[in-house]
């Protein structure tokens, strides 16, 4: 299998602004399918229009070196996929249950294509949403509302699936074990909807199920968070006993708990926060290992005074030391909210700048995809001259699986202009990155990356490069998905 894949030239070369740039960086942008938030643009758009705006969100991304897709794949009890575990989703096909026209694969081609730019693909799913309304007439008859109606409960304007239940949770480890099976997969990714945030005057209708499944002496609320908590393990679980390099993410809520109610929460004023209202517990969930990275949503100005994000930010850099933490930056508020400070176009490099600055920190996420393209030129001119003018490599997991890589066999080097092909031999049987360097001084700095899957044995790779860094040391390595390298080897291109 053969792929030709092109790096596209850097415009600009290591300043200072950009030396500071660490080596690994997660680079994330969540790409929201529900309400087509960011895709579809329509759900009654041909095939071609489809797979035309998805490539457009995944260039404009890789022209400013980000290195991974978060792709939301389940919204409410559906599926972006095909799958007898689930109905087709409305906000691909327009009609919930009924295939995308001349789109058998979407999931596979996605992934396909967030691939052959070098990216991560990570599969977002929302476990508990089962509906985004009330309209139960537009749902499909495969819908678990109408298969499983005893696991439903209305809340506010939805209904959800209930976490308290055994077979709910059973239901949601065959839908990760499903998608990580069949998927080339780098990560499974859950965002903050666990118990739904509360609504004033509407209580949760889950006290028939507590008092069958609660122990005793134990309360309502930390019931709940025993589901949550049960959910987050057995998915960990599932995905290591069927692929171990598979990673585990969540992004939760951005207050863990406020000072005033816990000496150990942040020094904030949420009005709801992860622990108390959504039942979820990141900070557990680190401590007992069952995450690979946590990316909390700080999507409040530097200096907000209710709920600062550099306040926020030091207290998970803080309280979150033994995992891959990325800041999760709310890019869609950008002249877009009456917080004045979002009116400048200082406030998304301030945050980048002060995550960097931070020792436990490990990259960014924003939110979402639509939120810079086609707008907001002068944070993108920052974003690409300061911040991401050069690739980085994506970070391992904290719990590295130390093993042996070996060397690519280089089948073949060509030099036409100012464009480098790479053809490569490498047999593994997990994920791997080829990388391209500019050694200079004993220190190798990256130029470009490109994706070798599961199935793949060898693959061909363009690399456009400067005059410059034409004539350099020019190396490459193997990095496999769990940060293991190979040794350099140099390529003679002179």
């Amino acid at each position: 299998m053969k792929r030709f894949l092109y790096l596209i030239p850097f415009a600009f070369l290591i300043s200072c602004a950009v030396s500071k740039a660490p080596k690994e960086e997660f680079r994330g942008v969540w790409i929201a399918t529900v309400a087509n938030i960011d895709w579809p643009k329509h759900p009654s758009d041909d095939a071609e229009k489809k797979k035309k705006d998805f490539i457009a969100i995944l260039d404009f991304y890789e022209k400013l070196s980000f290195n991974a897709a978060i792709v939301q794949v389940r919204t409410a009890g559906d599926a972006l996929y095909p799958t007898q575990l689930a109905p087709w989703s409305e906000y691909l096909s327009g009609q919930q249950g009924s295939p995308p026209e001349g789109f058998e694969e979407p999931l596979q081609w996605m992934i396909r294509e967030t691939h052959k730019r070098g990216m991560e693909f990570h599969a977002w799913l929302n476990p508990y949403r089962a509906t985004f309304d009330l309209d139960t007439l537009a749902l499909s008859n495969s819908h678990d509302f109408y298969r499983h109606p005893d696991w439903m409960l209305k809340y506010g304007k939805k209904y959800y699936y209930n976490p308290g239940l055994p077979e709910v949770q059973d239901k949601f480890n065959q839908i990760i074990e499903e998608l990580v099976t069949t998927y080339e997969l780098d990560a499974i990714h859950f965002d903050d909807y666990f118990y739904p945030y509360k609504i004033e005057g509407e209580a949760f209708g889950d006290v028939a199920t507590f008092s069958k499944y609660g122990l005793p002496g134990q309360s309502l609320e930390d019931w709940r968070r025993s589901n949550v908590d049960s959910l987050v393990k057995n998915v960990h679980a599932t995905i290591k006993k069927n692929k171990p390099w598979v990673q585990f993410g969540i992004s939760p809520f951005g207050v863990w708990k406020n000072k005033s109610t816990d000496p150990k929460g942040s020094d904030t004023q949420a009005g709801q926060t992860t622990y108390e209202d959504l039942y979820a517990d990141p900070v557990l969930w680190v401590q007992e290992g069952w995450l690979d990275y946590l990316a909390p949503q700080v999507y409040w100005s530097m200096d907000y005074p209710v709920a600062s994000h550099k306040k926020i930010t030091s207290w998970w850099a803080n309280a979150t030391p033994n995992t891959n933490l990325y800041i999760g930056n709310g890019t869609y508020k950008i002249r877009n909210n009456v917080d004045k400070a979002w009116g400048k176009d200082n406030e998304i490099p301030k945050q980048l700048n002060y995550a960097r600055e931070q020792k436990h920190i490990d990259g960014n996420i924003f939110f979402s995809a639509k939120s810079l393209m086609g707008q907001h030129e002068k944070v993108n001119t920052k974003l690409a001259k300061k911040f991401y003018a050069l690739p980085a490599e994506n970070p391992g997991p904290i719990n590295q699986v130390a093993r042996a890589v070996q060397l690519p066999g280089i089948v073949s080097l060509e030099k036409t202009g100012q464009t480098v092909e790479i053809c490569i031999s490498h047999v593994d049987q997990i994920p791997r990155f080829l990388n391209l360097y500019l050694v200079k001084n004993g220190k190798a700095q990256l130029l470009g990356k490109e994706y070798l899957s599961e199935s793949d044995s060898e693959g061909c790779f363009a690399f456009n490069l400067t005059p410059k860094q034409l004539r350099g040391n020019l190396q490459i390595n193997i990095s496999d998905a769990y940060g293991n390298k190979s040794a350099m080897q140099p390529l003679n291109t002179k």
